[in-house]
């Protein structure tokens, strides 16, 4: 276990932080609550319009329920670890936490007003949009490219099923896996290989540009 945690500190980081928050929500009131998910960060646009802008990341570590919180952290765990491997601890820590704000921005610009939503899934979907942009900046490696593949083939078989699950934030799906494309672009050196400065240039510019985009447009 604890090679395990010196291998990828940050994903292991992430899941203990989520299992704790649920654990201290638990005992708050429930996970399910709606006044322990306000009072603990989620994502509420009325109070986030008011200020609290913080939610946008804090929303990322709260889990509705215990099934919700295990799928999160089971997916989050062999995601995480193949990227936290290839790029490196803190570009995984950099792509996961910009997933997840771009991931609750466009949520919150394109759900209604009083939804209240959370979960790991923003991070997520960057997670797998990072593994898309390596596959496609490695596509000469048949490993890698076969692996990018069945990410994206899992990343349009959830999508499928946001759009017939009622409840589930599409928005905040492909929010998250766009920002992580982009971010994963602008960072640029993995372990594999490295991105071109152009490339780099693009993806952060794009990224950049977006997120002012979505800021201007919820105020």
């Amino acid at each position: 276990m604890m090679k395990t945690i010196r291998r990828i500190p940050v994903t292991s980081l992430m899941i203990t932080i989520c299992i704790l928050v649920y654990l201290w929500m638990t005992f708050q009131g429930g996970s399910t609550n709606t006044a322990v998910l306000i009072h603990s960060g989620a994502k509420y646009t009325p109070l986030i319009l008011q200020g609290q802008w913080w939610r946008l990341l804090t929303a990322g570590f709260i889990h509705i329920g215990f099934q919700h919180l295990i799928i999160n952290m089971v997916t989050l765990y062999f995601i995480g670890m193949y990227v936290e491997e290839i790029y490196g601890h803190w570009q995984m820590l950099i792509i996961y936490l910009t997933s997840i704000l771009t991931g609750n921005l466009i949520s919150m610009l394109f759900q209604p007003l009083q939804n209240i939503s959370a979960g790991a899934s923003t991070g997520l979907f960057g997670l797998f949009g990072a593994f898309i942009m390596l596959g496609i900046v490695n596509r000469n490696n048949p490993l890698i490219r076969q692996m990018a593949k069945q990410f994206l083939i899992l990343v349009v078989f959830n999508i499928g099923a946001d759009l017939i699950m009622p409840g589930v934030d599409l928005a905040g799906h492909l929010g998250g896996l766009i920002g992580g494309f982009l971010c994963s672009g602008m960072c640029g050196s993995t372990k594999i290989s490295r991105i071109s400065l152009l490339k780099r240039f693009l993806s952060g510019t794009i990224l950049i540009v977006l997120i002012v985009i979505m800021f201007w447009r919820a105020l």
